[in-house]
C-alpha cells in the first residue's frame, strides 16, 4: 500500500511538473548574433498571420512506470513575426516570437487530434498544474522571459526542391537561432513552403531535445517515471504580404 501511494504521489509531481529542469544554466550553443525583431528596411515582407498559424508541442512520458503519467498537448496560436523571401525561396529570412504566456495545455479537442497517445481525460487541476509549472521559473520563467523568438540563420533546399517559379510546395530546412528563458541554441527544422500571391505558407515537424534548448526533463523515483527528453513540435505559420 505504501509503495502504491508513493506511486501516485509521483505520478501527479510529474502531470503538474511537466518538464521542471534542475537548477538553471545558460546554454549559449554557438549563437552570438542578437535576434532582429523587425525586417530590414526596404526588404519584402509578410508578417505571420496569428489567426491561421499554430505551434504544437508533443510531450511523452517515459520509463518503466510511464503508464502512471500522461502525455501532453500544448499549443500556441498567437506566434507573431515576419519572413522576408528576397525573391527566391532559399534566401528567405525570418523571425517568429512566441508569447509562452499563450501556451494552452491539454485541450480536449487538439488531444483528440493528436489520436490514442493523447486518448486519457486530463483533469482542469491537472491542466492548470501543468500550465503553472511550465510557466515557472524553473522551467520558461514567463516572468522574465515572456517570448520565445526564433529566427534563421541560413534557409537550404532539401532533397527534392523543385525550380525557380513554381508554385508547387518546396522542401527546405531552416537552421534557427533560438532564444528560450534565457537560453540560447542553433537548431535545424525541415518545412515545406507554399507560396501564392500575397502569401505564404510553411508548414513541418521536427522532432528536439529539451536538452538542446538548455531545459532538463523532470525525473522521479530514479529515473521510474520521466518526461522525454524529445518533443515533437508541429507548426502552420501563414504569412501574408505587408
Amino acid at each position: 500500500m505504501m509503495l502504491k501511494t508513493c506511486a501516485m504521489i509521483c505520478a501527479a509531481a510529474l502531470l503538474a511538473a511537466c518538464g521542471t529542469p534542475k537548477a538553471r544554466q545558460t546554454h549559449e550553443g554557438g549563437v552570438v548574433a542578437p535576434i532582429p525583431t523587425q525586417p530590414s528596411a526596404g526588404v519584402a515582407a509578410y508578417h505571420i498571420d496569428s489567426a491561421q498559424s499554430e505551434l504544437r508541442v508533443l510531450v511523452y512520458t517515459a520509463g518503466p512506470m510511464a503508464r502512471l503519467g500522461h502525455n501532453h498537448v500544448i499549443v500556441n496560436r498567437a506566434v507573431s513575426g515576419w519572413v522576408d523571401t528576397a525573391g527566391a525561396a532559399a534566401a528567405e529570412s525570418f523571425t517568429l516570437q512566441v508569447p509562452v504566456a499563450d501556451f494552452v495545455v491539454d485541450d480536449a479537442q487538439t488531444r483528440e487530434a493528436e489520436g490514442p497517445d493523447f486518448s486519457r481525460e486530463v483533469t482542469e487541476d491537472a491542466r492548470a498544474g501543468t500550465r503553472h509549472n511550465m510557466l515557472s521559473a524553473a522551467l520558461l520563467d514567463a516572468d522574465r522571459f515572456p517570448t520565445i523568438t526564433l529566427s534563421s540563420i541560413t534557409v537550404t533546399p532539401a532533397a527534392g526542391i523543385q525550380g525557380p517559379g513554381t508554385q508547387a510546395p518546396i522542401k527546405l530546412v531552416a537552421t534557427l537561432a533560438v532564444q528560450v528563458a534565457g537560453h540560447a541554441c542553433k537548431l535545424m527544422v525541415p518545412f515545406t513552403l507554399e507560396i501564392s500571391v500575397g502569401r505564404i505558407s510553411a508548414s513541418g515537424a521536427a522532432v528536439l531535445r529539451q536538452s538542446d534548448m538548455g531545459l532538463t526533463p523532470i525525473s522521479v523515483m530514479l529515473g521510474a517515471l520521466q518526461v522525454q527528453d524529445e518533443l515533437t513540435v508541429k507548426f502552420k505559420l501563414v504569412a501574408l504580404k505587408s
